[in-house]
């Protein structure tokens, strides 16, 4: 796993496409009990290196319950985003992950993930993805039917700040589906 991951922390392979060029950001191990897959490192996790190291993660922290050093114990958790490098500035945000990640390296990590229970599908990129054709038409269906992907997928809105008023608009989401999920993540890293 960790030539892998090391090949990975390589790669080039869109790094004309990057405005600030390529650094790959993740982390795995063999044992990794529960894989959050997210869109793609913002310039902060860019700068650091260091996954969720910014706003976001901190909310995502909190929404799991864990500490930092649970979260950063690859044991617990894979952290595996769409696209590994920071895409760029758009008009609104960020640009979307760069498709080659997904497309080149998630199967050969998931072949090496032996122990996952559980996958955090975080924001519409990876529902999309990894749900397919049975992720809703919105990401807001897609997470209000959250059981329906239970038990491997439990998908998620992105916890950014700039999400606020999803989170003000949608309160169900706290009550229904935080507790779930960290009941869920309690008793997988228990």
């Amino acid at each position: 796993m960790q030539d892998l991951i090391n090949t990975i922390k390589e790669c080039t392979i869109c790094e004309p496409e990057l405005a600030l060029g390529a650094r790959p950001v993740l982390s795995a191990s063999i044992n990794s009990k529960i894989v959050i897959i997210g869109q793609a490192p913002g310039t902060k996790v860019h700068a650091s290196g260091i996954p969720w190291d910014d706003a976001s993660g901190k909310q995502l922290r909190k929404w799991l319950n864990v500490s930092d050093t649970d979260f950063y114990d690859t044991s617990k958790f894979a952290i595996i985003p769409m696209g590994f490098c920071y895409p760029g500035k758009g008009k609104t945000g960020d640009l979307p992950p760069r498709p080659e990640c997904a497309t080149k390296w998630h199967k050969p990590l998931f072949d090496k993930l032996k122990h996952v229970e559980l996958v955090l599908l975080i924001g519409m990129y990876a529902q999309k993805y990894y749900l397919g054709t049975e992720a809703k038409r919105t990401l807001t269906d897609t997470v209000k039917n959250f059981d329906a992907y239970l038990p491997k997928y439990l998908p998620l809105p992105h916890p950014s700040p700039r999400n606020r008023f999803w989170f003000t608009k949608n309160q169900w989401f706290d009550m229904d589906v935080l507790p779930l999920l960290q009941h869920r993540v309690a008793t997988l890293l228990a």
